[in-house]
């Protein structure tokens, strides 16, 4: 089983977090699973780019990213060549390590 680390943040997670996931889990849910609560102001319909994050390791393993996303991630903030919105990219059976972004564009949360 494919495990997902998530590196430090300093108000989602000041610790980091790993842990084991389900292959074809978002890494959205599978955050929102373990406590770790990524944003994800359009309730993961691609919507936003509130939950944009960085597969710093592992991303090859993930299913390209449709069109839709990445025109969403043409919006985000602080995007680079392995940013994915995690309401879409689906883990496979490789690990990952993500980074959440310290900012995002927030641009139809109302906790804001």
């Amino acid at each position: 089983m494919p495990q997902i680390i998530i590196l430090p943040h300093e108000e989602l997670c000041p610790e980091g977090a790993a842990f084991d996931v389900e292959p074809g889990t978002t890494i959205c849910d599978a955050a929102l699973e373990h406590d770790v609560e990524i944003e994800h102001a359009c309730e993961k319909s691609c919507a936003c780019t509130t939950c944009h994050v960085h597969v710093r390791e592992g991303f090859d393993s993930l299913e390209e990213a449709s069109d839709l996303e990445e025109d969403y991630l043409d919006k985000a903030w602080g995007v680079d060549p392995d940013s994915r919105l995690s309401c879409q990219a689906k883990v496979a059976d490789e690990d990952l390590v993500i980074e959440i972004p310290k900012y995002t564009i927030n641009m139809v949360s109302e906790n804001h």
